[in-house]
């Protein structure tokens, strides 16, 4: 055998070799498991598939676990790709129909014998080993349909009168339902004062967990109302702000019955009532550069709360005033001993 045929025998070796190793290194992680601490999950009740049925679980839509699998670390690389960056929370689909559990009051839900039928962590080649808690509640209330009257809220939960909506609202909804809610946010309510728009009721079945509709209902509403009024505060407390080296100056208004007159004002009743609480009302600034004036005029500060002002609860509904003032100098020591 020539030098070719042996280096080419070796190379065949050498293939034989690594395709071996591969080989071994394959089935090493699909026979040995691992079994990494437990993860969080959460099993959530799937509402679209017993529409006329609450199904919770004490009154929950959803309940957190803890679960412990074991599989070839192949599995787990798959199962973090397919879950969310944050949290890495495991989801799992509650589906009464299929567990048979569609019967009032309901019964105990075993969690290990659920989740060891999970399809997805099957075909990953995942198996679950144990589960925190064993068990839980699963509540199942038979729901009526009933026509409820409509009531509309903004997304703080006040109370808004809309200009049309549908006086009722047919839903699948516990026994003691009475009334159903649509919810608009403040960009909703804006858009719903030019034209209709469609918004899908709701009940509240308990805390924090409601039953949505199956149709949406259309809700217009009326043109924005002007909240602020207006309101007159009549004789105003003048402050004076001068700096350190106006110090000793003695200030004379000359036009004193149009700085001290009434101000007109457009406001709400808690912004007026801030208003006049203020201990001035109006501010004069004077700077150092009016001495050299024969009668300065300045542009009165109107000192507004500045909470209402941020939120557009007052504002000016005059003229503003110009202050016309004259500066004494302050009377020096006379140097005469007595």
């Amino acid at each position: 055998m020539g030098a070719a045929g042996m280096r080419k025998l070796k190379y065949g070796k050498i293939a034989i070799v690594v395709s071996l190793t591969v080989l071994i290194w394959v089935w090493a992680d699909l026979t040995l498991d691992e079994t990494p601490p437990a993860r969080p999950a959460v099993i959530v009740v799937d509402e679209s598939v017993a529409p006329k049925l609450w199904v919770s679980f004490s009154q929950k839509p959803s309940v957190d676990i803890k679960v412990t699998l074991s599989g070839p670390h192949s599995a787990f690389v798959a199962l973090d790709r397919k879950l969310p960056t944050e949290g890495k929370t495991i989801r799992f689909v509650f589906d009464p129909v299929v567990e048979k559990m569609t019967k009032p009051p309901g019964r105990p839900l075993r969690v290990l014998d659920f989740l060891q039928k999970d399809r997805e962590l099957k075909q990953l080649g995942l198996k679950v080993k144990l589960c925190e808690p064993e068990v839980v509640d699963v509540n199942v209330v038979e729901l009526s349909k009933k026509s409820l009257p409509v009531e509309c809220f903004d997304e703080d939960g006040v109370s808004l009168k809309a200009e049309s909506i549908p006086s009722k609202v047919e839903m699948f909804v516990p026994e003691g339902a009475r009334t159903a809610r649509v919810q608009l946010s403040h960009a909703e309510i804006e858009r719903a004062r030019l034209t209709p728009i469609p918004i899908t009721p709701y009940v509240v079945l308990a805390e924090g967990l409601i039953r949505h509709a199956a149709t949406p209902v259309k809700v217009k509403m009326p043109p924005p109302t002007d909240p602020l009024s207006e309101e007159t505060i009549n004789a105003p407390k003048l402050g004076m702000a001068l700096s350190v080296n106006l110090q000793g100056y003695s200030v004379q208004i000359t036009n004193q019955d149009e700085v001290r007159g009434p101000i007109k004002i457009r406001a709400t009743a808690a912004a007026k009532q801030a208003y006049e609480a203020m201990r001035y009302q109006i501010i004069l600034e004077i700077d150092d550069e009016d001495i050299k004036l024969a009668e300065p005029r300045r542009e009165l500060k109107y000192n507004f709360p500045e909470e209402f002002v941020r939120t557009d609860e007052i504002e000016i509904n005059q003229a503003p005033v110009q202050a016309r003032f004259k500066l004494d100098e302050p009377v020096k020591p006379s140097s005469e001993s007595p």
